[in-house]
């Protein structure tokens, strides 16, 4: 038994780097063996389990610095019958790769918006006149640094040894306590051979559209959760796309949709919103885990 799984790429990314600690904690607990997918976006990475390319995708959802990631959330709302099987946290440590002799060599930096943003502060002050480059991902830009010597590239350890590329700086994000939550993410009728999920279930995703942008049409429905007691882990609002001042609620909550409150909550709920998605129930496996 083999699982296809989707993620961003090229090799070296994040992404990658918590689908292989995904990979090896999964074939250590289960047999199970898997091959990984890279694709040239999040979004295509969801796309291509929802199509049937790959049965899983190992996507970012939160990071502790920059927050949601966007691309994820929105692309969850967007397409149909997928689901959260797990969430992944795992740390994150930026470095600068460049084959520079020096910082101040450097013109030129490039990587993900989200490592960018979460190094701004190192960059404005060791590189404060560097042309800042978003790509696509952390990786795309490592091929282009043995001919340009002017350029960098924020990525990881990893994907310099992956790339035999030097490092001129290790951990350079804002804050040392830098971490990603991941998500694997399969269809719902995905095969039950090939569910994998843990027994400790502790959180569910939903997000929700409300009728109208009225007064108290929020609050509403977040006192279903209140008054059953449920907490919500995290609360976010991504804009509709259908007119200016419309938003969904993506919402995380610390309890089992299976269970008899959450069951109750959802029927109170439907009462006081427009489109309701649930995207799963799951459990969190920490980085320790993963590596033990």
């Amino acid at each position: 038994m083999s699982l296809s799984i989707a993620h961003l790429g090229p090799p070296g990314t994040y992404a990658e780097q918590a689908a292989v600690l995904y990979v090896n904690w999964l074939t250590k607990t289960t047999g199970i063996k898997a091959i990984l997918c890279p694709y040239p976006s999040i979004a295509q990475s969801l796309q291509a389990v929802a199509a049937g390319k790959a049965q899983l995708a190992v996507v970012p959802v939160e990071n502790s610095i920059e927050g949601s990631v966007t691309m994820t959330m929105d692309a969850l709302w967007q397409l149909e019958s997928l689901q959260i099987q797990l969430a992944l946290v795992m740390p994150i440590s930026h470095n600068l790769i460049s084959c520079a002799t020096d910082l101040d060599s450097i013109k030129k930096v490039y990587s993900h918006p989200q490592a960018l943003a979460q190094c701004q502060g190192w960059l404005g002050q060791f590189l404060p006149t560097v042309q800042i480059i978003p790509s696509n991902s952390t990786t795309e830009a490592l091929q282009l640094l043995q001919q340009d010597l002017t350029a960098a590239a924020i990525a990881s350890s990893r994907a310099a040894q992956l790339y035999n590329l030097p490092i001129l700086a290790q951990g350079i994000n804002d804050y040392p306590e830098n971490c990603t939550r991941f998500w694997v993410v399969s269809q719902s009728n995905l095969a039950p051979d090939y569910h994998i999920s843990l027994s400790n279930v502790t959180h569910t995703s939903l997000a929700f559209s409300v009728p109208a942008n009225i007064p108290g049409a929020l609050i509403k429905p977040l006192q279903v959760f209140a008054e059953l007691g449920i907490n919500l882990s995290r609360i976010e609002s991504r804009p509709t796309k259908r007119s200016l001042g419309e938003y969904l609620f993506f919402i995380d909550l610390e309890a089992n949709v299976n269970e008899p409150k959450m069951q109750s909550a959802i029927a109170d709920l439907r009462s006081y919103i427009e489109i309701f998605k649930i995207f799963g129930s799951y459990g969190v496996l920490p980085v320790s885990i993963l590596e033990s």
